[in-house]
This record gives C-alpha cells, structure tokens and sequence, in this order.
C-alpha cells in the first residue's frame, strides 16, 4: 500500500467531480473544489471519519469492498480503477472481456481494408472477421466452434494450422502460443473459458503440457511472419497490429515490401482472393475432419463442457 500516494490521487479525483455529476445540488454558497470529502464518503458507504483518514495519509490499508464502493463513487475510468487497487496494495481484478462483438470504430477500419488481407482476433485466439483476402491467405477461421475458435487449441490438436507455417518456424510458434495462453490464464483466472481451453490441452496434447510447465510468459513481439500457400507458395509478409484494449481484440493487417516476390503474390491473392482460396475450410466445420496432431488424444466434441 502507498498511503501517500493512495491519499493524493483520491483528492485529486475527489475534486474533479462537480455535485451534478452524481445527482447532488451544486448550492449558490459552496467554496470547495469538487465533492466535498462527506459527499464521497456517504457515495461509497464508509464513515466520513474513514475517508477523511485516508486523504490525510493515517488510515489503514482499506479492503478490496471499500476500493471498489471508492472507484464506483469517484466514477473512474477502468485504468483510474486498476490504479486505485494498486495504490491500496491489492490486485486489480480482471477485467471482463470484450466478448465476440467487434467495436464500430474497428468495423469501419477494417471496411476500408477490402483488399488487403486483415481480420479481428479476440483475446482467446479466436478470430472474429475477416476480409476476402484474409480468409483466402490464411483460411476462413470463422467457421470453427468450441474450443476450435481458439487458434492456441487447433495449434495443438490439428496438423491443418501448422501448415501455414514453415517447419522450421512451429518450434517457436508453439512456444509463443502457449505463453499467450499463459497469460490469458493468469489475466481471466480460473474460472474463465482460457482456463477450460488450458485444461482441455493439457488432457490432449502432451506437447502442450510440456511447454505449459516451462512458465513461459514472454510473447514474441516479431511482425515479420512467413506463411505457406498452397497456390503461392511462401509469402513473407509483415503484420501490424492494431489493439482495442477496451474489447481486448487485435486487429491485425497483412502487407509486403513493395517490389519483393511477396507482394507480387499477395497483390494477386488479394485482386482475386475467390481463386486463391485455400481448401482446407470446409473440413474445419467438421469435428475429426482434420486429422490430429500426432502424440494428441482428442476426446468426444470440441466444445466446451
């Protein structure tokens, strides 16, 4: 806990709301800046006593109930929120997550991205939508239910997502998508659909099981990505990621070097991405179409119990 700094920010949060806007009258007399500290006290359900100690750097360590009523009376923002757990020396709690609807603002931005490949992915892995060029250059990922939404789990129990890869690239790919999944486990807890997903590996794949113990949390930051197409060939392409950290989705854009191989065949993909389409998608609606990856023991349905 950081009394000192814990007791500054409420005060200054303090001050930066007006009466009105929490419903309270602002009055022709009043001389404090803001709420007055009685106002936020009655606001969060504490004792004035309570809160006034807390601003004057001498009350206690306040539980995770009180910072909560706290944050919800000061009505901060979900970073402010995180902030005032820290300073009270708790754990902010996980955020919830932004759920399968992708914002408008990403929508609109993806609508002007028609001929380049690009798709929305959530925090699971799971991809969202995509453009023409997208689903023909890496396969439509849409189309996948149950745990098999999440890129992390097909990774581990089907051969057809490595073969976007080189097979000198899926060592490190592996290991990339089990820290990912590592830290949305430690991010949702273990009550959360990342954590099923982390069970439901951990029961199938022994590769996974094997990189799970490494506790290995560092993702790979490399926007250069190789993939293989069935009709193109190897196209070396680099993605920029786009992070809405409200929806906790990522959008990410496919492009290549002016002038290389690769954007020759990518500018091809994408003119006509109807004749480039990959041929695997209609067996990824199939549960056990794909064949599994060797070593796993895949049982029953993929969808979550």
């Amino acid at each position: 806990m950081d009394q000192e700094q814990l007791a500054d920010f409420l005060r200054i949060r303090r001050e930066a709301l007006k009466p009105e806007d929490v419903g309270l009258p602002a009055g022709a007399r009043r001389r404090t800046v803001g709420l007055r500290r009685e106002e936020v006290a009655a606001l969060a359900v504490i004792s004035t006593d309570y809160y006034c100690r807390m601003e004057q750097r001498r009350g206690p360590q306040p539980s995770v109930e009180v910072v909560a009523s706290l944050a919800r009376a000061l009505q901060l923002t979900s970073a402010e929120r995180d902030h005032l757990y820290r300073l009270a020396g708790h754990n902010a709690p996980a955020r919830a997550l932004g759920g399968d609807l992708v914002s408008p603002a990403t929508l609109r931005i993806l609508d002007r991205l028609q001929d380049t490949p690009a798709q929305v992915m959530s925090a699971l892995g799971e991809t969202l939508v995509q453009t023409p060029p997208a689903r023909a250059l890496l396969g439509d990922n849409t189309v996948h239910q149950g745990f098999a939404r999440s890129v992390v789990y097909r990774w581990f129990t089907t051969e057809a997502s490595r073969a976007l890869h080189l097979p000198e690239d899926r060592e490190a790919v592996g290991r990339a998508f089990v820290a990912a999944a590592r830290v949305a486990y430690a991010r949702d807890g273990a009550a959360s659909r990342a954590a099923q997903i982390v069970e439901a590996l951990l029961d199938c794949s022994p590769e996974f099981a094997a990189l799970w113990k490494r506790h290995d949390v560092t993702q790979s930051v490399e926007l250069r990505k190789r993939i293989l197409h069935p009709k193109l060939g190897l196209l070396e392409l680099d993605c920029q990621n786009m992070y809405d950290p409200h929806k906790l989705h990522t959008l990410m854009v496919f492009t290549a070097e002016p002038g290389s191989p690769s954007h020759a065949k990518l500018a091809a993909l994408s003119a006509d991405p109807q004749s480039y389409r990959r041929d695997d998608g209609a067996d990824a609606r199939q549960p056990g179409a794909i064949p599994p990856v060797a070593g796993s023991t895949i049982r029953g349905e993929l969808h979550p119990a």
